[in-house]
């Protein structure tokens, strides 16, 4: 079964648009189609940014806790590992790219251009449409 480490950003869009590539992501997860993992620092970011009043139209700040303690019960937690300097624009992303390469997880999946534009990253970072592409061919 594949490990994914998924950005925040794509699990606050698939909370917000299920309907979306990152919410049939998350349904693809939620029906055992590979291993989500996370970290307490993912957590608390995703957490932070959904509990944001500019989310209050969508979310409210009950649902947005309700939905990072769902992903902590439900998906692999791993402690956050030490931080790595990577290869980056935004360093704020380093920690994804030190997850994915600690959990030894088959992709990164995010949306943040700053990720997916990084050349030949280990694991490879993918966007969700891309993800869930390569989910289809493996059925």
């Amino acid at each position: 079964m594949r490990r994914v480490v998924i950005d925040s950003n794509v699990l606050i869009s698939a909370r917000l648009s299920p309907q979306g590539s990152p919410g049939r992501l998350l349904a693809a997860w939620l029906d055992g189609r590979f291993e989500l993992i996370v970290s307490p620092a993912l957590l608390v970011e995703l957490a932070g940014v959904l509990e944001r009043r500019k989310f209050r139209r969508w979310v409210t700040v009950e649902e947005a806790r309700a939905f990072a303690q769902m992903l902590q019960i439900s998906a692999t937690i791993l402690d956050d590992p030490p931080q790595q300097h990577h290869d980056v624009r935004d360093p704020d992303d380093s920690y994804l790219v030190t997850l994915a390469r600690s959990a030894k997880a088959d992709y990164l999946v995010s949306g943040d251009g700053d990720l997916t534009s990084l050349q030949s990253p280990q694991p490879p970072v993918i966007t969700p449409a891309d993800f869930l592409a390569d989910l289809g061919r493996s059925k």
